[in-house]
């Protein structure tokens, strides 16, 4: 019964967290405030009162379109309302609710929902969302019970982001254009802060998996450019859920 409470409060949570990403989805990539001008029609500007702005509840009653002028409301706005919530409790699920880990995978996790969406739109990762997560993870791995520890956030965080910066300058000295974007690098490098050092690797062939199977099928030109920023932060998300480490080994070793 207490579990079910949690659930209900989490989803609940979940998604007004998932309204706000939104928010942060729509204004950040426009470079505009995510506090004012309050929630309004991208096509009338007129201003949505709270009790047309409930999550999942409004999109669906008013059938994905502006009550004032009929504009349509991105389906991305519906999914991201239900995935917030899902993602929260099955963050909880894995974990114990008063154990740091669940904090720690909770608004890492999360915290990759807004940067997959704008990175998929927009093909770019603003800094005000990558740049944040490197003290966070230094903060979770100064915890006594943290699954990992500062010396090894310190070290991946270090490694990932010297070896991405010789990724992105050797690509542009072979190809005279950039291949890996800045805030590709931070991504990763705040996501090494969490991470640690022996985790890291895994959740890299996770991450470039993904990315050499979506290149392989949907990729037509070499030079065609496309978001690896999705990539990592559904592996993030993914790993966060399930045993990735376990995962991994076992596609590579057969189950061994």
């Amino acid at each position: 019964m207490i579990q079910l409470i949690i659930i209900i409060l989490l989803a609940i949570l979940g998604a007004a967290l998932g309204s706000f990403f939104n928010v942060l989805i729509y204004r950040l990539p426009l470079r505009q405030s995510i506090i004012t001008p309050p929630s309004h029609c991208g096509e009338c500007n007129r201003f949505i009162p709270f009790y047309l702005n409930i999550p999942i509840v409004s999109y669906l009653l008013l059938g994905g379109k502006c009550k004032y002028c009929g504009a349509k409301i991105h389906w991305h706005h519906l999914l991201v309302e239900i995935i917030t919530p899902l993602i929260l409790i099955g963050i909880f699920l894995r974990y114990d609710l008063l154990n740091i880990v669940f904090l720690k995978y909770a608004i890492l996790a999360l915290w990759m929902v807004p940067i997959f969406f704008i990175d998929a739109f927009h093909q770019i990762i603003p800094h005000k969302l990558s740049i944040p997560l490197i003290p966070l993870g230094f903060i979770f791995a100064l915890f006594p019970n943290s699954d990992v520890n500062i010396y090894s956030s310190l070290i991946a965080s270090l490694l990932i982001f010297l070896f991405l910066l010789l990724i992105a300058w050797l690509y542009r000295v072979a190809h005279k254009m950039d291949g890996l974007g800045g805030g590709d690098i931070w991504l990763f490098t705040g996501i090494a802060s969490f991470m640690g050092i022996f985790n890291l690797p895994y959740l890299v062939i996770l991450a470039s998996l993904l990315g050499i199977i979506y290149f392989l099928i949907f990729i037509r030109s070499k030079d065609q450019v496309f978001a690896f920023g999705t990539f990592i932060s559904a592996s993030v998300v993914f790993w966060s859920l399930v045993s990735g480490e376990k995962l991994i080994t076992n596609l590579l070793y057969g189950g061994l």
